[in-house]
Parts: C-alpha cells; sequence; structure tokens
C-alpha cells in the first residue's frame, strides 16, 4: 500500500498477498472455467430444481414476443429538466431485467423458442448510448447533458450491464452464433470499449478508492459502489476482457477493492445502513466467489477473520420480519436476498447466517418460483441456483440477539430478552452526520414492540435530482427535526462529519441497556447549546426511557422533543400521548412528567414517487417510502413552555395494558 495508507480493521489486503504475476498463473483461461452449467451442458442444467426451470420458462413466455421500450433522448433529459430519474430507469432495467429472464428461459428450454427476441434485447442494449443511468452523468463532468459517447464513463449499471451480457454470451453463445457470430463479438466490442478501456484508464473516479489510498486522512472513504461496481467488473473481465487486457483489470479490481475495504468499520458495520448491506458487503462477496472460483481457489480471503463482521452485521441489525434496524437512506422494512445471506455464511463458516438464509428464504418462499432479483439478475440468480437444494436443507433460525454493541458506528441495539421478538426493542445511535447517504440524524432511536413500529426513522423516499445534490437537506425527512430528536432554539443538526457526539457512554446488563452522549456538537453554533446529555434505555419488558439534560447559552426559540410514529397520536388533557397501534390492537403511552412542554400533533403525508390508478379507481403510489408506511406519518411535538436554559426532561414509552 502506498502513502500510508493502512487496514486498520485486520484486513489483509489482496494486492499483498497476490502479486500480478500470481495472478497470470492462478486465473483460468475463459475456455477452461466452468462455473456454472451452459446450454452445452444437459447434466448441469437438470441440477437446478425443475420448478425454477418451468417458472423462468412461462415468465419468458409472457413475454413473447418482447418489445424493447424506447429510451428516447427526450426521456434522458429529463432527470436534468424536472429531476425526474424514475421514467428512465423503469425502461432500462425492465431491459435487463426481460433480457434475463428470456436468457434463463431458453437456457432451461433450449428450444431455441426465445433466441430471436434474445438477439434483439442484445442488440437494443448494444446500441444504447449509455448504459447507466441520467443521475450518473456528473461522471462525464456534464450532469445537465445527454451522454458523449466518445468519452465512456462506468456507474454501478453500466457495470451491471457490462455482466448481464457477459454471463448472456457464456450461456447461450452457440446459439448466438447460429444466428450471426457478429452478435457475440457486438457484445465483446461495446463491453471492451464501455467497460474495460476506461476502467484501465481511470484512477480518479473517487469509487475506485484511489484517491482514499493517496490520501487516506483526508479523503472519504468509497462506499458500496466500489464492491458493487468492483464484483460486476471482474464477471465481465473473466468472461469477455481479450488477453492483453483480462490479467491487467482483473488485478486492479483487486487493488480497488482493497481501497474498500481497509477503511471498513472494523465491527463490520454499514453506515450507509442495513439496506445496503447487499450492495457493500454482499457485493464484496459476490467478488470474492468470483476470484476464488476463477481461480481453483488459488485467490481467496477465507482466512480473513473480518469477513465474518461484515456478514454478522446483517443479523445483528434484524428487529422481526421483515423489520430491520435502519438509518440514513435505509428503508426500515427490508428483504435481504436469502441465498446471498447463507452463501456469505457458508464463506465464513457461520452457521447462524446460513440459518439466517433459510430462514428468510422460507418468509420468502425463495426457491419456488422466479427469483426476485431486479439489480445483477444473471450475477446473483447463477449463484443462488447452484445453492438451492443446500439452502432449502438447511434449518432456519431467527437472529434474535439481546443486546448489539457496534463500537465503530456507535450503533447498539436491545431487546428485552434474548431469541424473543416479544415485548420492547430499542436501537439507539450517536456517530456523526458526516455518513454515506447521510440524514441529520445523530442521538435518533427507534421502538418497537413485540416486533411492530412504534416510534421510527422515516427512511428515504424515491430519488430524484434534490436527492444527491445542495439541496438533499431541504427534504424532510432528511432534517433532523422529522427524527426523534430535539430542535433547540429552532435550530436542527446540520450536515458533516464535524457535527458528531461525544463522550459516549454504553452499558447492557440484565435489567437495561442503554446508551449516553453529549450531542450538542451535532448543532451549529447558532443554536446556542453548552450541554445536551442524551441518554436512552430500554429497560427490559417495561418501557424505553429517553433523558435529556440540557445546559444553552442563550434562549431565543422553544426547544421541542420531536418523536416520529405510524400509530395514531391522541392527546389527552393531561398532556400523555396515546399512540394507537388498530391493526395489532394495543396501545402505548408516550409522555414527559415535566409540565414545561406541551405536545402537538403533525400529519406528515407521504407523496413520494408517481401516482397510480389502480383497476378499482383507486389512487396509490408507487414511492419507496410509499410502500413501507402508506400515505402518511405522524410528528409528536412536544413543545417547551417556558425560556428554561437549563434542565432534565424525560420521556417515558410504555405499553397500555388493556382491561380485561
Amino acid at each position: 500500500m502506498q502513502n500510508g495508507a493502512r487496514a486498520q480493521n485486520g484486513w489483509q489486503p489482496l494486492e499483498q498477498s497476490y502479486s500480478l504475476s500470481d495472478v497470470q498463473h492462478a486465473i483460468q483461461s475463459t475456455a477452461h472455467w466452468h462455473p456454472y452449467p451452459n446450454v452445452a451442458d444437459t447434466a448441469g442444467l437438470y441440477r437446478i430444481p425443475v420448478a425454477i426451470r418451468q417458472a423462468y420458462i412461462h415468465a419468458a413466455e409472457k413475454f413473447l414476443p418482447a418489445s424493447w421500450d424506447s429510451l428516447p433522448a427526450s426521456l434522458f433529459l429529463e432527470f436534468s429538466e424536472n429531476g425526474n430519474r424514475s421514467h428512465y430507469e423503469a425502461i432500462s432495467f425492465h431491459r435487463r431485467e426481460q433480457l434475463a429472464t428470456l436468457v434463463l428461459a431458453e437456457l432451461f428450454e433450449r428450444k431455441k423458442r426465445f433466441i430471436n427476441d434474445i438477439v434483439n434485447g442484445i442488440w437494443a442494449i448494444c446500441e444504447e448510448s449509455f448504459w447507466g443511468v441520467p443521475a450518473h452523468m456528473y461522471l462525464q463532468g456534464n450532469p445537465h447533458e445527454l451522454p458523449d459517447v466518445a468519452h465512456p464513463v462506468i456507474d454501478l449499471f453500466a457495470a451491471e450491464t457490462a455482466q448481464e451480457l457477459a454471463w448472456t454470451y457464456y450461456l447461450l453463445k452457440p446459439e448466438l452464433d447460429a444466428v450471426s457470430p457478429l452478435i457475440a463479438q457486438r457484445i465483446q466490442y461495446e463491453t471492451v470499449r464501455r467497460i474495460f478501456i476506461p476502467y484501465m484508464q481511470h484512477d480518479d473516479w473517487g469509487y475506485l478508492g484511489f484517491r482514499w489510498r493517496a490520501h487516506p486522512q483526508t479523503t472519504e472513504r468509497v462506499n458500496n459502489w466500489n464492491p458493487w461496481i468492483n464484483s460486476n467488473v471482474l464477471a465481465a473481465a473473466l468472461l469477455l476482457a481479450p488477453d492483453s487486457l483480462r490479467m491487467r483489470v482483473i488485478y486492479k479490481t483487486m487493488q480497488s477493492i482493497d481501497n474498500f475495504v481497509m477503511p471498513y468499520p472494523a465491527d463490520g458495520g454499514s453506515d450507509e445502513g442495513p439496506e445496503y448491506w447487499d450492495r457493500a458487503a454482499g457485493a464484496l462477496l459476490d467478488y470474492l466467489e468470483l476470484l476464488s472460483s476463477a481461480s481453483n481457489g488459488k485467490l481467496h480471503a477465507w482466512h480473513q477473520p473480518f469477513l465474518h463482521n461484515m456478514g454478522r452485521y446483517i443479523c445483528k441489525m434484524y428487529i422481526s420480519y421483515p423489520y430491520f434496524v435502519n438509518y440514513g437512506d435505509a428503508d426500515a422494512k427490508y428483504h435481504p436476498d436469502p441465498a446471498l445471506v447463507y452463501r456469505f455464511g457458508k464463506y465464513t463458516g457461520d452457521s447462524l447466517l446460513m440459518q439466517f438464509g433459510a430462514y428468510l428464504a422460507g418468509k420468502e418462499h425463495f426457491g419456488e418460483t422466479l427469483l426476485p432479483y431486479r439489480f445483477g439478475v444473471l450475477n446473483r440468480a447463477l449463484f443462488a441456483l447452484t445453492i438451492l437444494p443446500e439452502l432449502s436443507s438447511i434449518p432456519p433460525r431467527e437472529p434474535l440477539f439481546r443486546d448489539v454493541w457496534l463500537p465503530d458506528l456507535q450503533i447498539m441495539v436491545a431487546r428485552s430478552d434474548s431469541g424473543s421478538v416479544h415485548s420492547f426493542y430499542l436501537a439507539a445511535q450517536a456517530g456523526n452526520n458526516g455518513k454515506s447517504h447521510n440524514h441529520n440524524d445523530v442521538g435518533n432511536f427507534i421502538v418497537y414492540v413485540d416486533g411492530h413500529p412504534v416510534l421510527v426513522d422515516a427512511g428515504a423516499q424515491t430519488y430524484t435530482a434534490a436527492t444527491f445534490s445542495s439541496q438533499r437537506y431541504q427534504i424532510w425527512n432528511n432534517q433532523s427535526s422529522y427524527h426523534n430528536l430535539p430542535e433547540i432554539n429552532g435550530v436542527m443538526q446540520q450536515a458533516g462529519k464535524q457535527f458528531r457526539v461525544t463522550d459516549v457512554h454504553y452499558f447492557a446488563d440484565a435489567q437495561q441497556a442503554r446508551l449516553s452522549m453529549d450531542i450538542a456538537h451535532a448543532y451549529p453554533d447558532s443554536a446556542g447549546i453548552d450541554r445536551w446529555r442524551r441518554t436512552v434505555a430500554l429497560i427490559r419488558n417495561q418501557c424505553v426511557k429517553l433523558t435529556d439534560a440540557y445546559r444553552l447559552r442563550y434562549w431565543k426559540a422553544p426547544m421541542i422533543e420531536n418523536f416520529l410514529t405510524p400509530l395514531r397520536p391522541v392527546v389527552a388533557s393531561d398532556g400523555r400521548v396515546y399512540l394507537q397501534d388498530t391493526v395489532h390492537k394495543q396501545s402505548f403511552v408516550l409522555e414527559t412528567s415535566s409540565r414545561e412542554f406541551r405536545p402537538v400533533v403533525d400529519t406528515i403525508r407521504i407523496q413520494d414517487g408517481d401516482a397510480v390508478q389502480l383497476p378499482s379507481g383507486k389512487i396509490t403510489r408507487n414511492g419507496r417510502m410509499y410502500h413501507i408506511w402508506g400515505d402518511h406519518l405522524y410528528r409528536v411535538r412536544f413543545i417547551q413552555q417556558g425560556k428554561q436554559m437549563q434542565g432534565q426532561v424525560v420521556f417515558l414509552i410504555t405499553r397500555l395494558e388493556s382491561k380485561r
């Protein structure tokens, strides 16, 4: 490693373990690498469950004759004109999903019934000006323009497209050649031009991590883009790269992957949240398994204990199906890939991960019909198809840890009893506001009871141009006042690593678990905070207790304590707020003993995504947040009535016992 970059988590860099010469000797030729059954491998195909094979054939039949909707320039320009990225992405992603379905159907049936539609799909995709999406045109330096085809760049979906075409080439090349040898040649030509040559020419793309390597103290570490792209580039290179580029591309992906893993938190946690585990730790696993397979096990990272922490993170963030601890842009409801969870456990020798994969497979009916992949359809589906028999034989198990503390991310998780989803569950975070996919949420916490949400983090809305722009913190759900956090002197938290907690203390025993921190530095100086000690505690099987002890330098606006909930709040005359869970027939009380605060309730309308009319005539929405919470959430605001500049306020969240 150059310029002082070091792994603080115990990761032994691939670049230090293997030289370019090692790679050249270890990687099999494309002619000899046979990772999955292809159209010529009749025996191998019959090892795939018949129900899966039939499901793909039936799904592909519904596409016939397949249409490949156009992607006009005007649709591409919508992102710069009005911020909408969903319309272009819907057609682009559908093209790839449809192609993958047709490819697998042809692979399983082998009657050439789908081949002409596959050829049309390949040709349509090869003729696209850009394999990525409009929101990522900043990589070309012209975020408000059409793509410059003379200067190809690699974003997430350009890399995804490369691997999909590469696996199509691998699985069906004899059938493609029977139509015309120019089809396979076109796939290779476009992938060399759009992927391999630019990949070797650029060290300046931030996601590759070479800037971090050169300046580790001053440059942000890379996020999930790195393994997501590198795993796809590796797959494409193994299958399509010409000899003049193949080994150099593979070795550079190893160097770039090191740049992702070396600064990763030693506790294995993702600062982007559990939903991004799939394309961070999960994509790293994709990468390592491909590398091992292509080298006959000679290039691997099995011995790296740190990988175990990365895998276990997804178990530690599990609340109760389908809920996971969420922060930043992650969603509260998450459906991890069961095969990926199982594979991670198998790679690291973790039986709990393997059993959790089996549990998720049962809940999702995974392997009974089409595999539910949207991105990397072939990359992930081919991995999954090979392990379905193993996955179905594993006894399922939920990972219900009583207590979790991630010291690097400064996230705590606590449930009332180990192995049980019943009673109170608490997750809280400290940290800073400079995370990838950041929300201004230092000191936020969530509360579930019996596995159901009581106090929540709203998560992210459907992405638009504003999501990753200077307008990011004008979006309500990214602001601290729409989290379970105080608004102080009329001021909210700000974004950036400098806005952080200090003096963090975590404690857990048989009676309680708590996290305490000073959140004063998460707010700008204009908030006038001298000290703000926040302590959030789970009193097992009884309640969740929040204590804010504060001292201000001056008073200019009432303090407001905010609480976000999907449950209907009813404010009582004594100042208590009853949170009514009508679905599960129970209620909770949110209260404070302080007479300084008066509660008011806001209804937050959720209107992300596009409006969609159902056959019944009802209007719904296809937005990301809408799918989690429906058309509204509530914000309970306890507003200070006096001008106290120091004191302590305590809130309790308890269950209202029903009368028998």
